[in-house]
């Protein structure tokens, strides 16, 4: 079957910003591919701010696609916190979590990148903590050797202190280009709740199966569920849900997992939800699901099938088809070396423009004539996928 009407619903991974970022992407990124492949993608205003509509000319056919972002940056923002000494106290948090329970030392055995990106945040914060302290110590014993006495030392410790906010306040500043802050908040996200959704996110996610639900109820011929970063595991646990509601016709719903960090959720110990969820989409046969992610990501757990490293794998696991996009082959020597070193960039490269684009083209997907599950028929999954099970928490909600 050709597809004429799609529709798109794109679930972001932790980011605070306004769904525009992703429309914007959209629009640039989608030129410079179409260009590249030599087919039309033009753009427009949607329904909401949320939306927009996209047409397209490609292989013969004509293509309308609404590409919706469910917005759960409200929460995001809402979790991070404002204030120095609350972040550090999420990093003490955090490091528990994942060094306490032991899942730490078992996702190293999957993919360094993303346990170097966890580590990233505090090792960087530690770091400036003990800048801040050497600056602070260094004037405080300045001004004790300057005074003397006891109000030398009282008057020390005073301006030890204030030299201490002020080098953390200047530190916290430079964040937007070292994303110490950012990442803390977003490992912090998980581990507070050691797995488990916390009941905002809950009620969040029962919003996006009644989108995902409508949508499957209208006259489009695709249904596209797209989850990013964080996002993939948003995408399944809501997807499962549906699944066990009956609410999905068969076949019409497809789901695209990009960039997944499954495991830094699943391998924590109250998890059980994500896990069964897993277990239930690995399974099923209503939704087909490929997962996308690129060795070159150092931020994703490439080519781990999410299941089976968890451990839920059932008896006959049809899902996830696991491919590389591949970037050393697919990103040209340009790209690569203007992408060099920029791991955060690297991390969005699946909603980015290919120099020399593969079977993985973001914008054939949404908006071309072929259903992600007829694109991928046949298709092997890629030989150095990983599929060991490394988790030792395997509990699954009833």
């Amino acid at each position: 079957m050709t597809v004429r009407r799609r529709r798109v619903l794109y679930i972001p991974g932790y980011d605070p910003f306004h769904p525009r970022r992703y429309r914007e992407l959209y629009r640039k990124e989608g030129a410079a591919q179409a260009a590249v492949s030599g087919y039309a993608l033009t753009q427009a205003k949607g329904d909401t701010a949320y939306s927009w509509q996209v047409t397209a000319q490609m292989d013969g056919a004509e293509v309308e696609a609404e590409v919706e972002v469910l917005v759960w940056s409200d929460i995001v923002a809402n979790s991070m916190s404002r204030s120095i000494p609350a972040t550090y106290l999420q990093l003490i948090r955090t490091a528990w979590a994942y060094i306490g329970t032991g899942a730490l030392f078992r996702l190293m055995r999957l993919r360094q990148g993303p346990v170097i990106a966890a580590l990233y945040p505090i090792v960087v914060l530690l770091v400036q903590l003990v800048v801040a302290c050497l600056v602070g110590w260094g004037a405080a014993l300045i001004v004790d050797w300057a005074v003397g006495g006891w109000v030398g030392a009282l008057l020390g410790v005073a301006v030890a202190l204030c030299l201490i906010t002020v080098v953390l306040r200047w530190f916290k500043a430079k964040d937007p280009r070292i994303f110490a802050y950012y990442l803390m908040h977003d490992y912090a996200f998980s581990a507070r709740w050691r797995g488990a959704n916390p009941p905002e996110l809950e009620a969040r996610m029962a919003t996006f199966a009644d989108r995902i639900a409508e949508a499957a109820l209208s006259d489009v011929d695709e249904v596209l569920v797209v989850g990013h970063s964080s996002g993939a595991h948003l995408a399944i646990s809501v997807l499962a849900d549906l699944i066990r509601a009956g609410r999905l016709p068969a076949g019409k719903v497809a789901f695209l997992s990009l960039g997944h960090v499954v495991p830094m959720v699943s391998f924590l110990p109250e998890a059980n939800r994500l896990r069964a969820d897993l277990n239930v989409m690995a399974a099923q046969d209503f939704v087909a699901w490929v997962d996308v992610t690129a060795p070159g990501d150092g931020c994703a757990f490439a080519l781990c099938d999410p299941v089976a490293v968890t451990g839920v794998s059932p008896k006959e696991q049809r899902w996830p088809l696991v491919i590389s996009a591949a970037f050393t082959q697919t990103l040209s020597d340009r790209q690569q070396q203007e992408l060099k070193r920029r791991y955060f960039r690297l991390h969005f490269q699946y909603l980015c423009a290919f120099d020399n684009p593969g079977d993985y083209d973001y914008f054939r997907i949404t908006a071309g004539p072929v259903t992600l599950r007829q694109r991928f028929a046949g298709r092997a999954p890629s030989p150095s996928r990983l599929t060991r099970p490394i988790n030792t928490f395997t509990d699954m909600a009833a």
